[in-house]
């Protein structure tokens, strides 16, 4: 098993606008830079799929396998013996708003799905993380 786990406050987002950004997935090619798409049909709650299609990669289904309106979601990403799991939380403090994502990759071929696709998803969120906030906070 692999996990890494970035962590950004913003003083100007509230849980109900960051809450807002990730729920319409349908939108999200409008903020983040790195898709093409994603597209999900019915509500952002647990059990509901949703297909995203990274710049330069194919297109991958995505389940919510939880989601606390306001406070978190956690994605499931199935892929040949591995399973990517992106873990989003968010919690307010009198800092302000804290993002925390957490990447995990389970199975026998997880250091093969780490260098493929987790590594780079990791490697971004510091900026991608500050973007969000930023997009968030004018919704």
């Amino acid at each position: 098993m692999w996990t890494k786990t970035h962590s950004v406050v913003s003083k100007n987002t509230s849980k109900e606008q960051i809450w807002k950004l990730f729920s319409e997935v349908n939108q999200w090619h409008t903020w983040d830079n790195g898709i093409e798409y994603a597209r999900m049909e019915g509500s952002f709650e647990k059990g509901n799929f949703f297909t995203l299609k990274p710049k330069g990669g194919p297109k991958v289904k995505i389940e919510l396998i939880e989601t606390t309106p306001y406070k978190s979601f956690t994605d499931l990403t199935r892929f040949p013996f591995a399973k990517m799991y992106g873990s989003h939380t968010f919690e307010e403090m009198s800092e302000g708003l804290k993002m925390t994502t957490t990447m995990t990759v389970k199975g026998p071929l997880a250091f093969l799905w780490r260098k493929l696709v987790a590594q780079d998803i990791v490697n971004g969120l510091p900026s991608e993380m500050v973007h969000q906030a930023e997009t968030a906070s004018k919704l």
